[in-house]
């Protein structure tokens, strides 16, 4: 599979030669590989030789060979055979027991670029994060966006039409899933990415989590990911359905570890009267579409809270830190920062009544702030009013309009 990860791309390239660790971190089968296997062409196409390109898959069965940071030492520096420089691809390196070591000593001793891959956020952090602390720059791949959804259908000569919305809503990015052709088959393979992703990432061997009730317990969450929740009110849900019990802890427990494992993101507060973001309350956003159906008997596209994912993880690809709005009467659903500039957004699936029109626009009222304010839905016909912009959705998705900040 190919196809250039430009939004990503375009953030690594001035680093390509700068002497700090490229960390490409995020969800399993995001597409991390397919952006070190487009960097590893790029480097080919300016010049560096095949044998400076050193890239290893360290989940494949070819390296098994090599458990821990003196294995991985050796190897490499058995295929460095000069001075010049060497480029160093790691993919999925927590494999390698004290990996960190060895990253420090390729920097210390070799003439090398390093780019490293992972799927989770704990890749650099612990006691031997020290050896590593000022020395990396990390990046984070989110799943195909729609946007890279329609280039890649259209690299491969397949038709793509804005009405294919509705599919990404309901199947996300991973970019494997494009490869089958039905829905029993997509869904099988969604359920075994995130079968994946629990045993691997978050309870693997002798964990003292109970993975059944991870797996009861983080697929609500997702299913439900944007609606207001708690540890407590999950908690009390879980225990009146099922024999065993949980308490808040372990739910804020869990949640801790899907953000870790890129399954979830969370969305802090800001305070539009105050004009600053609020820490300790936050929302949660699924980081692919896919991960909440898998959990849902049957979807309702009139659930704007798949919408308003979609629109949060468009964002974040865009490279906006996200928030959502509060005033002292009300809720406005994001608000999107970008280089000290902002706008207010309101995300509602349609604008089918009048009453929802007044809902959506006046949910701005109570904001004194003058930056731009946008209302994003599936709807066709520009309803924009009282100074605030109405943005179709793919419009918004397939980069036809951008946002502007104040």
């Amino acid at each position: 599979m190919r196809l250039k990860r430009e939004s990503y791309l375009a953030k690594i390239r001035p680093y390509y030669d700068i002497d700090l660790i490229k960390v490409i971190t995020g969800i399993r089968r995001a597409g991390k590989s397919i952006l070190m296997e487009t960097i590893r062409d790029e480097l080919t196409e300016r010049g560096v030789k095949g044998d400076h390109i050193i890239y290893m898959n360290l989940e494949e069965m070819d390296y098994d060979y090599i458990s821990n940071a003196r294995d991985l030492h050796e190897d490499v520096k058995t295929r460095v055979r000069d001075g010049e420089r060497y480029y160093v691809f790691l993919d999925e390196v927590q494999h390698v027991k004290d990996f960190e070591k060895a990253l420090a000593s390729f920097r210390a001793s070799m003439n090398v670029s390093l780019f490293v891959t992972g799927s989770n956020s704990t890749l650099l952090s612990g006691e031997l994060a020290s050896l590593l602390t000022g020395r990396t720059v990390e990046f984070e791949v989110l799943p195909f966006s729609f946007s890279e959804m329609k280039e890649y259908y259209e690299l491969n000569n397949r038709p793509f039409e804005d009405d294919m919305i509705y599919d990404y809503l309901k199947w996300g990015g991973f970019p494997l899933r494009f490869e089958f052709g039905d829905e029993a088959n997509t869904m099988r393979y969604i359920k075994g990415l995130y079968d994946s992703i629990v045993t691997r990432d978050i309870v693997p061997k002798n964990s003292r989590i109970d993975r059944a009730v991870f797996k009861a317990i983080s697929l609500y969450i997702l299913a439900n990911a944007g609606k207001e929740f708690s540890g407590e009110n999950i908690a009390a849900y879980y225990n009146k359905n099922s024999e065993k019990s949980v308490s808040a802890r372990t739910i804020y427990n869990y949640l801790d570890k899907m953000k870790k494992a890129f399954l979830l993101h969370s969305v802090g507060q800001y305070h539009l009267s105050g004009k600053a973001s609020l820490k300790g309350r936050e929302k949660y956003y699924a980081t692919d579409m896919g991960l909440r159906t898998i959990n849902t008997n049957t979807m309702s596209y009139e659930d704007t809270f798949f919408l308003e994912n979609v629109v949060y993880n468009e964002l974040l690809c865009q490279g906006f830190t996200v928030f959502t709005g509060k005033t002292y009467k009300s809720e406005v659903d994001f608000v999107a920062v970008k280089d000290g500039k902002k706008c207010f957004i309101q995300v509602s699936y349609l604008l089918a009544s009048e009453d929802t029109i007044r809902r959506e626009f006046e949910a701005f009222s109570p904001i004194t702030d003058a930056s731009p304010k946008y209302v994003i839905s599936l709807d066709k016909v520009d309803m924009s009013r009282q100074g605030i912009t109405h943005l179709n959705v793919t419009d918004f998705l397939l980069h036809r309009k951008e946002l502007m900040l104040s």
